[in-house]
């Protein structure tokens, strides 16, 4: 990377006026409204390299390959899941300039008016409501034509969207085989498979075309866009790459507020090489994600102190809900046998034959052009339980209200997850649990703070979750049963062939199902003064000075949908 604002190394000593921890989706946000001040000096210390270079992180299509396994993901995986019949799962977050807004699928989806009502008053703080935030949405967004330029009437509604921001949204820019048939299907069921012109309104219920961070024929994520070059060219933004942090360094106490201050982070540039440190003259903003922000609090001596006592790590902020309260979206692929005609129009002879890859990506850089410039999901269904459902006499209903779902079903044209078959043609209609109800947690593995942390996201553990899975996957059947689909779906397949009955689709989920990657709620926000959480509703830390937190881990409870893309914005 040849970007000025790139540096190698940091001379001892060196003093910014903000270091922010993660150049993530978040952090490069913080990154860039900071530094439009040219009075203060701003650092970003990522663990990952560049994403410049990195095909598979600008070929939109090509986002199933950067996870897991690869330089570009921690490659962590889970704790035994009991929902999951003890299985542990992998659980991808980017190790890359732009984190997982370089390796994501690139959905755009806001979440319901109701979830950003319940968190601003849950977090005692109106600035958090949906009405509050229209300015910040608006701001970020730059919505873009598709890379086709199709006329994209009746696909989004261009009232709900800015056309002046940061970060590029836009539609699919390459038609499938399937997108005729799923807008049918919502003439055909009945209104609970209504279309939704957008999903980003405020009231996402129903069936409506995916919105996607790209721009043009290529990923538009929080480096591309909040790091342009323009932005790169200021004198007083720095970015250190591979610069994995361990903690946070208390500083001594506060003038202000007597309050321990941590204006002081501790890294490292590299595997087995020396700890350095940077100062903070103001604050240090923690921006690495759901699992590395509470990973680096609870190794700095932030956390609960029985639990820090038995890695040796000396307790020096008593916040007992750091790591805890984790909420996560269950996922599901669902696949399907399709009729054997199809088989030039789904994703499976690119997935499965060396010479259609290069044709395709030859094509796709010659011209912009081709399915590659679209994520592997054309559509979204947001959908309630029923509220006759017998699981509401036990369980409360999660939900803020009416207009909020409780599942997600996303629509492929074709099986682009690892471990597809290789021959065959395929559809998956994927499920996933976006009310969720089930809380997990971070932890502590050991006393060397580079080590990985325990990561429990807790997956479908509770009742109302596998009821809400199950009843996803009757959904699922029930599409396929409109008229629309007779002539294309042949069948049920792979482990989800036969599965029919609700103790079949039971077994099926604990056999098949993992994390859709959506976690939040580990360093929590409460009101200002609350003895519970972790941060107050202005982001700083609660019981010291210096620390600001900015990523997902705030948010206060499993919101349905909002974790995906446009908060950590």
């Amino acid at each position: 990377m040849t970007r000025a604002a790139v540096i190698t190394s940091l001379s001892p000593g060196t003093v910014y006026d903000f270091v922010i921890v993660g150049g993530g989706n978040a952090g490069n946000v913080i990154a860039n409204r900071l530094s439009e001040n040219p009075k203060l000096k701003v650092l970003v210390l990522e663990a990952g390299g560049s994403q410049d270079g990195v095909l598979a992180a600008t070929i939109p299509f090509l986002c199933a390959t950067l996870t897991p396994n690869t330089p570009y993901d921690w490659n962590y995986t889970t704790t035994p899941q009991l929902g999951l019949g003890g299985r542990s799962v992998s659980y991808p977050r980017g190790h890359i300039l732009g984190g997982c807004s370089s390796v994501n699928y690139m959905m755009y989806t806001r979440g319901s008016a109701e979830d950003y009502d319940e968190f601003a008053k849950i977090s005692g703080d109106s600035g958090w409501s949906w009405n509050a935030l229209q300015p910040y949405f608006k701001k970020n967004e730059k919505w873009t034509a598709p890379a086709d330029n199709h006329n994209t009437t009746g696909q989004f509604n261009p009232n709900v969207h800015s056309f002046t921001g940061i970060n590029s949204v836009s539609l699919s820019g390459f038609p499938t085989a399937i997108d005729g048939r799923i807008i049918n299907t919502t003439t055909q069921l009945g209104p609970d498979y209504k279309f939704n012109l957008d999903m980003n309104s405020g009231r996402p219920l129903g069936i409506g075309w995916v919105q996607l961070t790209v721009d043009g024929a290529k990923r538009s994520s929080s480096a591309t866009s909040y790091l342009a070059p323009n932005f790169l060219a200021r004198p007083n933004l720095d970015i250190l790459l591979n610069a994995q942090v361990s903690r946070l360094l208390e500083t001594g106490k506060d003038k202000s507020t007597n309050l321990p201050a941590f204006r002081a982070v501790e890294y490292r540039t590299s595997v087995g090489g020396p700890l350095r440190s940077v100062t903070a003259s103001k604050e240090v903003i923690l921006s690495a994600g759901t699992v590395g922000t509470p990973h680096i609090l609870l190794n700095s001596g932030i956390g609960d102190p029985n639990s820090l006592k038995t890695f040796n790590v000396s307790s020096l902020v008593n916040l007992p809900d750091v790591g805890q309260n984790m909420g996560d979206h269950s996922f599901l692929a669902n696949p399907f046998l399709v009729n054997p005609a199809s088989i030039k129009t789904t994703f499976e002879p690119f997935l499965s034959d060396p010479a259609v890859q290069s044709t395709d990506i030859n094509q796709w850089a010659t011209t912009g052009k081709g399915f590659l410039v679209d994520t592997i999901v054309s559509h979204l269904g947001l959908f309630r339980l029923a509220a006759n459902n017998s699981i509401f006499s036990k369980t409360r209903d999660p939900t803020p209200g009416p207009n909020t779902p409780h599942y997600e079903l996303a629509f492929s044209n074709g099986l682009a997850l690892p471990g597809a078959p290789t021959t065959g043609s395929f559809m998956a209609i994927s499920t996933a649990v976006l009310s969720a109800t089930s809380l997990g947690s971070i932890t502590l593995n050991s006393s060397n703070p580079f080590d990985p942390p325990n990561i429990d996201p807790a997956l479908l553990t509770t009742n109302f979750d596998k009821v809400t899975m199950r009843e996803a996957v009757k959904t699922v059947r029930k599409f396929v049963s409109a008229p629309a689909w007779s002539d294309y779906v042949v069948a049920q397949f792979g482990p989800f062939a036969g599965v029919e009955t609700d103790g079949q689709i039971d077994a099926y989920v604990t056999a098949n199902a993992q994390s859709i990657y959506h976690p939040v709620g580990t360093a929590a926000m409460s009101p200002k003064g609350a003895s519970t959480g972790v941060t107050d509703p202005d982001l700083r830390l609660k019981k010291a000075a210096g620390v600001r937190v900015v990523d997902a881990s705030v948010i206060v409870r499993r919101i349905a949908v909002l974790a995906r893309i446009n908060p950590c914005f």
